[in-house]
């Protein structure tokens, strides 16, 4: 069989404590195979990242009326430092999210389709549209609705992040990307949105307290792909359509609705050996180590954080100022 050298790109660029705009180089990494390997080549990376827990997001009722399919943040999976929950919902109105209260952490709300409406205490207001993201910093408070906008199921997934100790009082914040602006890049069948972090030599504009990555993929049949994740980080994937094979190419495949932590590595390597594209989120961060103590929408660091918040929440106090005058109207 005659041999070939295939070159995979390979995003090498760890993001440097807090400040992940700090470019890195790109390396390549080279290696002859044969014909008869190449579409079943196995991971380029030296310390593959396996998967070492399987989690199936069952439906659960949330909000008012609303179904989510939540894996991070069940009783098999409290949580994955720094990620506090993952939700995919899928939503018709007149159920949804009406107002109701956050602290210690960020949201981050991605539309796969349909479209939400957003308003909170402070007077921010807008529609998240499909392939839109918006990124919410909480910080000390906010009380918001998130509800269904149009007719029939909009679906999403929401990603609670949190926030170290020296942030999780800062001013709350918004980032939101429209679809267009969210970088994307295609090569050799496989398709990449960078919400957060970098691939395939592009770089989203997000701004993230608590460094991370939020890797949207579609794989297209018989396309496979290798990401690097900076190694101290905390890894998972959740496959939103299809089913792929993830860490080394002899596992079985797994299909949609399943997270599935990573364990320690280099990167991850992904094949699509179906006859159906395959649709994932890869979601890296770097942990905080520290105490989490939650208690529904506020996540703090110590049980007496947690009993001074619901103080504030309940006397309009501290961030809470507005809630003595605001509802939303849903």
């Amino acid at each position: 069989m005659r041999a070939i050298s295939e070159i995979f790109l390979v995003n090498f660029s760890p993001f440097v404590r807090n400040n992940f705009f700090s470019r890195k180089p790109i390396f390549f990494s080279i290696r002859n195979i044969t014909m008869s390997e190449s579409s079943q080549y196995d991971s380029c990376f030296d310390r593959p990242r396996l998967v070492i827990k399987k989690v199936l997001a069952k439906p659960q009722s949330e909000g008012n009326g609303a179904v989510v399919r939540r894996s991070i943040g069940r009783h098999e999976l409290r949580n994955l430092d720094p990620f506090l929950m993952l939700d995919e919902f899928s939503v018709s109105a007149p159920a949804g999210f009406p107002d109701h209260p956050h602290r210690g952490f960020e949201t981050v709300t991605y539309m796969l389709e349909g479209a939400f409406t957003h308003q909170d205490f402070a007077g921010h207001k807008g529609t998240i549209n499909t392939g839109d993201v918006q990124w919410m910093t909480a910080g000390r408070g906010i009380i918001h609705s998130e509800m269904p906008a149009g007719e029939g199921s909009q679906k999403g997934l929401q990603l609670w992040i949190n926030l170290s100790s020296k942030d999780k009082m800062i001013e709350p914040r918004y980032q939101e990307l429209l679809k267009e602006d969210i970088p994307r890049a295609v090569n050799n069948g496989v398709e990449v949105k960078v919400i957060a972090g970098e691939a395939m030599g592009v770089q989203s504009p997000v701004y993230t307290r608590t460094p991370t990555m939020y890797l949207d993929f579609t794989l297209q049949p018989t396309a496979y792909y290798h990401q690097a994740i900076p190694e101290s980080w905390n890894a998972f994937v959740y496959i939103v359509e299809g089913e792929g094979v993830f860490g080394i190419p002899n596992s079985g495949p797994v299909s949609a609705h399943h997270c599935l932590v990573l364990g320690p590595g280099e990167g991850l390597s992904v094949w699509n050996k179906s006859s159906k594209p395959l649709r994932f989120v890869l979601l890296g961060g770097q942990p905080l180590n520290e105490p989490v103590v939650q208690h529904g929408p506020f996540v703090m660091n110590s049980q007496d954080e947690i009993d001074q918040t619901f103080e504030d929440y309940q006397y309009c106090k501290n961030g809470f100022e507005n809630a003595r005058y605001w509802r939303s109207g849903h």
